[in-house]
């Protein structure tokens, strides 16, 4: 190694130049980190503004179907259950299937129950799953 390090023969123009480089590298780098944190600023104002173009769009729409007698007529009939003079209408209830039905809850006991409350392990296996899974759980 020491070999290796004499062997370098630094002559004043190669200081120089070194100099500026480094120079330059430490003006440039806190720039090209600006550079790139406002360009990054800008894409997300960017996304938002297609995002605020896209929900403009979809009101626009909606504005427009109001417009039209029959859509209004529609919502009429299905939102509020309004009808032409001399039509019959029929209300079914509880046509759904009862297997979609939330089952009702078991009523809730007087007595208390002690169950064995071995919490650390539970808490183990949370984070090792949470943090060997490939995806992100759905929220809700």
């Amino acid at each position: 190694m020491r070999e290796w390090a004499s062997g370098i023969r630094l002559s004043a123009f190669s200081v120089i130049m070194l100099s500026l480089v480094v120079l330059g590298a430490w003006v440039l780098v806190p720039t090209l980190g600006t550079f790139i944190d406002q360009r990054q600023k800008i894409a997300a104002l960017e996304q938002s503004v297609q995002v605020s173009e896209d929900e403009i769009a979809a009101l626009t729409a909606e504005r427009e179907r109001w417009d039209d007698p029959a859509y209004i007529t529609t919502q009429a009939r299905e939102r509020l259950y309004y009808v032409k003079p001399g039509e019959v209408v029929y209300l079914i209830d509880n046509d759904l299937d009862p297997s979609t039905l939330p089952r009702e809850q078991e009523p809730v006991s007087d007595t208390l129950e002690e169950k064995p409350a071995d919490w650390m392990p539970q808490l183990l296996r949370t984070l090792v799953s949470a943090g060997l899974s490939d995806t992100a759980a759905a929220p809700g």
